[in-house]
Order: C-alpha cells, then structure tokens, then sequence
C-alpha cells in the first residue's frame, strides 16, 4: 500500500506537493501519475470566487492511503465519489464505506484530519469541490439561498461541517453528463465551472431544506436500503417490482421501506425507479445505435406515447426532438 500524506486548498498552493507524493507531476491543468499507480486523469481548475474543482477519473493499480492534513482550516471540501469498488473515508474517529452505493457525498471541514483509504483494481469517478467558507455565504446569496446558522457554518473556528450523505439524483445528472466530455480546454472548463455552481447551489438548497441527513438512518437498514436500490438498478430494463417484493428483500414493512427508502434517496422507489429508467434511455438515443421505438421496447414501456410522455417530462424534450439536437 502506497501512503501518502498531503493536504488541500481553496487555492492552487496544494497541486504541485500532492502531485509529487503521488510521483507525478503537473502539466497544466493535469497531474500526470505514474501507470504504476493508476491510469486515468486528474484535473485541476481555478473556477474564482474562492473554489477549486478537482477531477478524477481513475483506477487504480496500488493501494492507496491517503492522509489529508491541511494547513488552512478557512475552506470545506465538498467531495462526489462514485467509486466502484473499495473506498473507505474516515475522519474525526469514525470510518464509512465510499462509493456509488454507499456514501457518495461527504462535506469535511478543512480544519479535521481525513483518511481516504482505495483498494487496487477500484474504479473512481470524483468531483472534489474546496470552497472557501467566507465565500459561501456570498455564494447562497447570489443564488437566493437561504441558510440557516450560515454564520456558524461559515466561522472558521465553529469546525462544525461533517456530513456524509447521498447525493441528489439531479447531482448525479451533472456528474454523468460531465463525464462524457473530453477533459480540458476551454469548453470543457466552461462545462466543469458550470457543473460546479450547479452541484453548490443544489447542495445548498438541500441543505436549506433541512432534508433528513443519512447519518440519523440506522447502518443495518441503510445497507439493505441500498441493496434494493442495487437491484432496481441491475433490473433497470424489466417493468417496476411491487412494493411488497422490494419490502420483503429488505425484511421491512412496506411502510417502512418507503419511508427509509425516500429518507435515504429522497425519492420514493417508483420514482428513483423511472428516474434511472430514463437516464438509461437517454444513453441509449445517444448511441444512435437503436432506433426511438427500440428503445422503448428495450426499457419494457407498455407503448411508444407513454415513454414519449416520460422522456419530455425528465428532460424537457421528446425523444425525437432530442435525438434531432444530436
């Protein structure tokens, strides 16, 4: 296991060290790391007003420990982690399991020592936002956010802001989409500054919105929670499971299990259902490679006009119309 000790910023001052505990090197935007260690990119940008956006999509071929010891305590790391494999981020004593379906988002004061602990052959997809604190306010002001206890939020010496959560299906969307540009250049540091303020204004609302944060769920019901929404997943093509088969799965009640379920995910199962439904659709129109009735057909819709219907409804657009702006 390669262990390597490094802190972050809401400035550019972190790039070079960390690049060289990782035995690479900076070349513009990018950190270049040697393929011993992992293959894939890593990418830095200055998106003003005090935020840093680091991307990365790698995988791994080392283990890795991470220990992340800043010198400044005046920023939070707002971390998007869609690893597939195992991850592990501790902080302040207590460990969690990161990836697509566990924990995904985790908000770290600057102030509190992590750990960051990846296995070899694990894939990360990541978007790691450092965001001043003073800026923060600023930053909901402008996208008329109101925030209660911003002040305590927002004070350096308060050290308050822990959280590990699930992020939003909209969150998700930015992420994905994202993805699928080539890194670099102007137009996709356009993209990522755009996607940056979209995934903090998003992030701020919800919080805003006081929503149930996932730590309050007991660890035994989250786990099974998640391996439902494992098997939606995995069953995205075929029609929806009942209530009663997904509650028996979980050995809750059905009651229960949709209450858990929306708490965790913030949708009911039928929703987060047809939302990853449609994500898939859309995928599939992007490929050109079937034709719009095919794709119908694919995802198990009773007819064409129902997942016509849906598809405008999710993205603002009908399939055809969507597949035309391709």
């Amino acid at each position: 296991m390669k262990k390597i000790e490094h802190y972050y910023s809401a400035d550019l001052e972190w790039v070079e060290p960390f690049a060289k505990q990782l035995e690479g090197k900076v070349d513009g935007n990018f950190i270049i790391v040697p393929e011993s260690i992992q293959t894939g990119t890593r990418y830095i940008l200055d998106c003003g007003e005090g935020i840093i956006a680091y991307y990365i999509d790698v995988k791994y071929h080392k283990d890795l420990h991470l220990i992340q010891k800043n010198l400044s305590n005046d920023f939070v790391g707002i971390y998007y982690n869609l690893t597939e494999g195992e991850a592990q981020l501790s902080t302040n004593n207590f460990m969690n399991d990161i990836g697509r379906w566990k924990y995904n988002l985790a908000v770290i004061d600057a102030a509190l020592e992590s750990e960051y602990y990846v296995k070899k052959g694990s894939t990360t997809f990541a978007l790691c936002i450092f965001i001043k604190k003073s800026m923060i306010e600023t930053f909901a002001i402008k996208n008329n956010i109101h925030l209660r206890d911003i002040d305590k939020m927002t004070n350096p010496k308060k050290n308050t802001i822990v959280r590990f959560d699930r992020m939003s299906s909209d969150s998700f969307h930015i992420l994905t989409d994202l993805r699928k540009l080539k890194v670099g250049g102007p137009v996709f540091d356009l993209n990522l500054t755009g996607s940056i303020h979209m995934l903090l204004s998003n992030y701020l609302k919800k919080m805003a919105l006081n929503r149930v944060i996932i730590q309050m769920v007991n660890k035994t019901d989250l786990k099974k929670i998640i391996a439902t929404q494992m098997f939606l997943i995995e069953h995205i093509k075929e029609p929806f499971p009942s209530i009663h088969i997904m509650a028996n799965m979980a050995n809750m009640s059905e009651s229960k299990f949709k209450n858990l379920f929306k708490k965790i995910t913030g949708m009911t199962p039928n929703a987060f259902f047809m939302d990853n439904k449609m994500i898939m659709a859309k995928e599939l129109i992007e490929s050109k490679q079937f034709s719009i009735s095919q794709v119908s057909d694919e995802l198990n819709f009773t007819n064409n006009s129902y997942f016509a219907s849906k598809f405008k409804e999710h993205f603002g657009l009908s399939p055809k119309v969507y597949l035309k702006q391709l």
